[in-house]
Parts: C-alpha cells; sequence; structure tokens
C-alpha cells in the first residue's frame, strides 16, 4: 500500500533519506516508481497537487486517451488508477499538496531538496517528471488576498484536521471544490460552498451528496461570487459576496478557493540546470540533464525528435531507472531482466 506522507500528518524535521525523489505524481513519475522499483530503487514522490495523475487526473479525468499501448480506450483518472495498482508493490511515499523549491547538491553528492511545506529530502537521484512545469492554483482577483494566504486561505489541504471546528468557505465548481466539500463537512463548525452559477462541473454523485447536506441543513451553498475579504493581520473574519439579490456578509474564518490551475517552470528554473526554452535538455541515452543525477521525464525536457506523449515518458522512465541505479548502487552490476521470465521480478511485483 503507498503511503501519503501528507496525510500523516507534520513537516519533517530531519532530512527523509532516500534513493530517489520524483518530481511529478503524473502518468510519467508513477510509472518512473514502477521502473525504479524494479531495479531496487525505493522513491518518495512530491507533487503540489492534492492526488495522483497531474494534468491527466485534475484537468481531463474523463477525456479519452486513444495511444496508450494495450488501452484502445482509456481516460486519464482510469490511467491514473491503474498506474497506481501498478506501482503498489513498490510502496513509495507520497507527499501531496507540496512544491519543491530548493535544491542542492551535499559534499558527500547526495541532493539535498526542501519543499514549501518545509519536507525536507537527502536522497541520491532526483527524477524530474513535471510535465510543463509545477501546477500553480490561480488567485482569485481579490485586493489584499495576499495577506491571508497560509494563515486563514488555502489553495490546498495538506492537512484535513488544520479545518475542524473552523466557518469554512469553498470556493468553485469543479471535483476539487465538491470533493473538499464532502471531506471537510463533516469536521468543519460550519461550511459554506459558493460558486457563481448553480451548475458544477463536478461528478453527478457529488453534486447529489452536496445538495443533500444542503437539504439537510449541514451545510449552505451560495450562488454568487466573493468581492471582498475582512479580517486583521492576516486572519479572516468574514466575506462579502455578491449575489441576484445584491451584496451580503458572510462570516467565515477560513477560505478555499478552487480556481484552477496554471502551469509554469516554478523554482526549477532556479536549480542551475540548462534551460531551453523552459524545457530541459537531455540525452537519448539516461534522460539526464546537465547535472549528474538528476533526470528529466515527460514533458518537461526536450532532446532532438522529441514527441510529447506519455507512451514516450514511459520509454523515457524506462532508460532513466538503468543509470540512477548506477548512482544508488554503484558497486553492483545491473542484470537486465524481463519481467515475463525473471522469478526475483516476479517476486517483487507480488505474482510469484
Amino acid at each position: 500500500m503507498q503511503q501519503d506522507a501528507t496525510k500523516q500528518g507534520r513537516p519533517e524535521t530531519e532530512p527523509v533519506e532516500t534513493d530517489c525523489v520524483i518530481i511529478g505524481a503524473g502518468p510519467v513519475g508513477l510509472f518512473a516508481v514502477f521502473e525504479l522499483g524494479l531495479v531496487d530503487i525505493k522513491a518518495h514522490v512530491v507533487d503540489i497537487l492534492d492526488k495522483p495523475g497531474g494534468q491527466c487526473a485534475e484537468l481531463y479525468p474523463d477525456k479519452p486517451i486513444y495511444d496508450i499501448p494495450g488501452l484502445p480506450v482509456v481516460t486519464g483518472q482510469e490511467l491514473t488508477d491503474r498506474l497506481m495498482e501498478q506501482i503498489r508493490p513498490f510502496t513509495p511515499t507520497f507527499h501531496f499538496g507540496e512544491r519543491v523549491d530548493e535544491l542542492q547538491r551535499m559534499p558527500d553528492g547526495r541532493f539535498m531538496l526542501k519543499t514549501d511545506a518545509g519536507t525536507m529530502f537527502l536522497t541520491k537521484v532526483v527524477v524530474i517528471a513535471a510535465g510543463g512545469g509545477s501546477f500553480t492554483p490561480k488567485r482569485p482577483p481579490l485586493e489584499g488576498i495576499e495577506a491571508y494566504e497560509g494563515k486563514s486561505v488555502f489553495y490546498a489541504v495538506r492537512r484535513m484536521q488544520d479545518f475542524a471546528g473552523t466557518d469554512l468557505l469553498i470556493v468553485g465548481g469543479g471535483d476539487s471544490a465538491l470533493d473538499w466539500t464532502l471531506n471537510l463537512q463533516p469536521l468543519a463548525r460550519s461550511l459554506t460552498l459558493l460558486h457563481r452559477r448553480d451548475e458544477f462541473r463536478a461528478a453527478p454523485h457529488s453534486v447529489e451528496r452536496m445538495r443533500q447536506l444542503v437539504a439537510e441543513g449541514k451545510m449552505q451553498l451560495k450562488i454568487g461570487q466573493v468581492t471582498a475579504l475582512h479580517g486583521e493581520d492576516g486572519w479572516l473574519e468574514a466575506v462579502t459576496i455578491r449575489t441576484k439579490d445584491g451584496e451580503e456578509r458572510l462570516k467565515c474564518n477560513r477560505m478555499l478557493p478552487f480556481f484552477g490551475l496554471t502551469m509554469k517552470l516554478g523554482p526549477i528554473a532556479n536549480w542551475g540546470l540548462n534551460l531551453e526554452e523552459n524545457l530541459i535538455p537531455v540525452d537519448t541515452e539516461k534522460f539526464e540533464t546537465s547535472e549528474k543525477g538528476i533526470f528529466a521525464i515527460g514533458d518537461i525536457n526536450t532532446y532532438p525528435g522529441k514527441l510529447k506523449l506519455i507512451l514516450s515518458g514511459f520509454h523515457e522512465a524506462a532508460l532513466m531507472a538503468q543509470q540512477a541505479h548506477k548512482y544508488v548502487y554503484p558497486d553492483r552490476k545491473l542484470l537486465f531482466q524481463y519481467t515475463t521470465s525473471s522469478s526475483s521480478l516476479q517476486k517483487k511485483l507480488g505474482v510469484r
């Protein structure tokens, strides 16, 4: 079973020592867990989103994909689910809702990474599988919102317990807004879902459950928009919302706006890697960057003939793992094996 360090609670006070840190939990990052696992490399996976799947699961969960080998048609969410099942034998640890902000090489050759949540890693290998960069939540166009961010306005849920006993306002109409409405409603003292219209882009069963909670008086649904925030020193006390009936003041001390995502290269641009038009050049033998021990696979990299396809990223992950083994186990020769015939690989996969 995969571990989710984010849900386990507090940030790490000491560095997590591991073989590999994978930045990005999209399909290519997930398959990298599999390929690394086959060669006995354990991985921690960091993603700014609150769940695996990257762009596929966050933006296009129901969009059909037709070019995954062996799967004539599969949705983004189904592909994510299958990959999560495939990597289960290798028990990766996930750190959701975190962004890797700092990366530096240590005197012993390993890398120290630090996330915006304070989690630190000491690792032999880094794999950047961040698509076109990190997904950054869109900030609502509200005056002075920056002062509230990180104190009472949040764009992701790192610990559900942080919202227990709060007067919570969730803004949005997609899957993230509805999912967190349903998950946090039992914990919050009061919860209001605000959306600009009475139609939602979320799973129908989630919308149905939300409306049931409203009918039972367990939460509120408001149709309108936030126009102003009220509070001091970054601590929210209330918001002004505009509805078809005019403006009203709504009491709340926590707000979760889900206004979608933008994609930026982010801190990766400051890590000293060679860049080419915001992409990371790599070789086509190992998919290694200009820094030994740091690899880039998937849409984040570039090389002659590059095709931005998921299946291309899968191929890159396989070759990356072969070179990563040399850094993690410099004194151990890697014997190439097939999963169809190798009893040791089948044992790792739990099928023998």
